[in-house]
């Protein structure tokens, strides 16, 4: 077997091993930040912070309905400038925590990404947002590290290779986002129902 069969069948063993259940809690928690208007910070370094941003185009655009209210959502990978300022002048631990501290408020929700689940800066800014009384969603490498632990939500992608890891929270995310339109487009069908 060459390494392109053997990448591509771990990744199918993988998804075929992936959590539903875990998969539908997140949807679940993602449905109830909506419904209540609060909002969902999304964070993660390198290749995770590049699905933080894509998962965050994905909440806020894919998921929008006619006739319903947006999602609300930011990336706090998106914010270079902040990132690097904290980074230099503070600690490279604090890129997130720090801008947390100016916008959390109990009832946030804050995805965090990480292949390791060990990453400091993905942990401090965890462990910040669950004493804040805000919900912390993992999306998680095998074994899930620290992140696992923390998260009151988490879901594991069940792969050894980073690369792997991230392909999976790829999926993640567009599944989670397809589960949350539909989930927002059906309020649409029970309204006219209601209103008929």
């Amino acid at each position: 077997m060459d390494i392109i069969e053997q990448y591509l069948s771990e990744i199918e063993t993988a998804v075929q091993r992936l959590s539903r259940q875990d998969i539908r809690s997140v949807v679940a928690v993602l449905e109830s930040v909506w419904e209540r208007q609060a909002t969902t910070y999304i964070i993660g370094n390198g290749g995770s912070a590049a699905t933080a941003s894509h998962m965050m185009n994905d909440l806020c655009k894919f998921t929008r309905i006619e006739g319903q209210k947006p999602f609300r959502a930011i990336a706090l990978t998106d914010n270079v400038p902040l990132m690097t300022a904290v980074g230099n002048d503070i600690s490279f631990d604090d890129i997130f925590i720090h801008p947390l501290e100016n916008v959390l408020r109990p009832g946030d929700v804050l995805v965090a990404i990480s292949g390791s689940g060990n990453s400091r800066n993905i942990i401090r800014a965890c462990e910040y947002a669950l004493e804040n009384m805000a919900t912390v969603i993992g999306f998680c490498g095998s074994p899930g590290g620290m992140l696992a632990k923390l998260a009151n939500h988490r879901i594991i992608f069940p792969a050894d290779r980073i690369g792997q890891q991230e392909d999976g929270h790829l999926i993640l995310n567009h599944v989670v986002a397809l589960a949350l339109r539909e989930r927002i487009q059906a309020r649409n069908s029970h309204q006219a129902l209601l209103q008929a």
